[in-house]
């Protein structure tokens, strides 16, 4: 059983996340430079966070991501990702099983908050 998004939330806002951006699909959330999305249409939570794609292979050091790429034209401070049949904005999307495991993720990839 994974997180599901709301539960993902909490754990980037006690991480020093803000949240800047909401819509029917997406939470947006900015720490610094640093930019992730909360998948809110992920019910099961195995695509819940979703991470820029400059950071997939860094990434990998902490945990594999759920699918190789989630395109949605609400990751708008993402890039766009151009071989698909429609050009949509795309991430990296993970899925966790438990808060520890999200923190520590969110730990070795950007650091502890300013």
């Amino acid at each position: 059983m994974y997180l599901r998004p709301d539960e993902v939330a909490r754990v980037l806002e006690k991480a020093g996340f803000i949240m800047d951006a909401v819509t029917q699909k997406t939470y947006g959330y900015r720490r610094g430079d640093n930019y992730v999305y909360v998948n809110r249409e992920a019910r099961m939570g195995r695509t819940a966070l979703i991470i820029h794609p400059t950071l997939k292979d860094r990434s990998l050091s902490f945990a594999e991501p759920a699918t190789d790429i989630k395109t949605c034209d609400h990751y708008e401070q993402f890039p766009l990702y151009l071989a698909g049949e429609r050009h949509q904005h795309y991430g990296i999307p993970h899925g966790f099983s438990s808060r520890m495991a999200l923190e520590r993720f969110l730990q070795g990839l950007f650091g502890e908050p300013q």
